[in-house]
C-alpha cells in the first residue's frame, strides 16, 4: 500500500461523537496513546468549548480532524477555513461541490489540509433517486473526487466499498479518509449504509480510517482501539 510517510498509529481517526467536551477530554485521557488523531464534529461544536478542546488536544500532542463539512456560498466557505487554518488542525471537510472547494482551497494555508465529502455513508442508491442524482454512487464518488484534485483539495471522504475505485481512477496523491468502519463484518449499523471492515479499507487503498461507536460503546475503549492499532500496523507492514 502507498504510505504516504503516514505514521500506522496516525492512520486511525477516533470519532469523539460525544455531547459536551468535559466527557470528550475524559475519554480522550482514558484512551491515552491508543489513539494520536481525532476528530472533533458539528455535535461537539454546538456544545459550546470546541476550540478549547482543540487546543487541550494540540498540548497533548494529539491530531484534530475539524469535521464540520461546510456547506455555503464559496466567500462564506473560503472565510470559515481561513478563520481554522491557523488553529492547529490538520484537516477540515468541506462538500464536494466545485465552487465550495476552490473556495476552500484557496485560504487552507501551508498545514490544514481540506478533505471533500463524496458522498456520505448514511447514503445509499435509493437516497441518490430521493435527491436527484442520475448515476450511482461509485460513479458521483469518482466525479467528485476528480473534482477535488483539480480543485486543490488534499483528499476525499470516501466509503470502503468505493476506494479500490477511486484508486484506480484518481492520482495516488490524494489523501483518501474512510468512514462507517466496523472491525467484525460489513453489515450497516445504525444510521450507516455503506460500512466495511479495517481490512478492507486499507487493502482497498485507504490512507485514514474514521472509527467512532465500536471504540466509544466497547467495555474497554482503550482495549478496542489498541486492537484497531494492532489491524492496520499489519496492514501497513503487507
Amino acid at each position: 500500500m502507498e504510505h504516504k510517510n503516514i505514521p500506522s498509529r496516525d492512520r486511525l481517526i477516533f470519532a469523539m461523537d460525544v455531547p459536551d467536551c468535559e466527557r470528550a477530554r475524559a475519554l480522550a485521557e482514558e484512551l491515552g496513546d491508543a489513539v494520536t488523531f481525532y476528530k472533533l464534529g458539528l455535535e461537539l461544536m454546538m456544545s459550546g468549548g470546541y476550540f478549547d478542546l482543540l487546543d487541550w488536544m494540540l498540548a497533548r500532542d494529539k491530531k484534530v480532524f475539524c469535521d464540520l463539512k461546510f456547506f455555503d456560498i464559496p466567500a462564506t466557505v473560503g472565510s470559515a477555513v481561513r478563520q481554522l487554518k491557523d488553529r492547529g488542525a490538520s484537516f477540515v471537510t468541506v462538500h464536494g461541490n466545485q465552487s465550495i472547494m476552490e473556495a476552500a482551497a484557496e485560504n487552507k494555508g501551508d498545514t490544514l489540509k481540506v478533505l471533500a465529502v463524496t458522498v456520505l455513508t448514511s447514503l445509499d442508491r435509493g437516497d441518490l433517486d430521493d435527491l436527484g442524482f442520475d448515476c450511482d454512487v461509485a460513479a458521483l464518488v469518482l466525479s467528485r473526487a476528480r473534482r477535488a484534485l483539480e480543485s486543490g483539495c488534499d483528499g476525499v471522504i470516501s466509503s470502503g466499498m468505493e476506494v479500490s475505485a477511486l484508486r484506480d481512477s484518481i492520482d495516488d496523491s490524494l489523501l483518501v479518509v474512510t468512514p462507517g468502519i466496523r472491525p467484525v463484518d460489513n453489515r450497516p449499523v445504525g444510521d450507516q449504509k455503506r460500512v466495511v471492515t479495517v481490512e478492507t479499507a486499507f487493502r482497498s487503498g485507504a490512507d485514514h480510517i474514521v472509527v467512532g461507536r465500536p471504540i466509544r460503546d466497547a467495555a474497554s475503549p482503550r482495549a478496542a482501539a489498541e486492537a484497531i492499532q494492532e489491524t492496520i500496523a499489519k496492514e501497513v507492514a503487507a
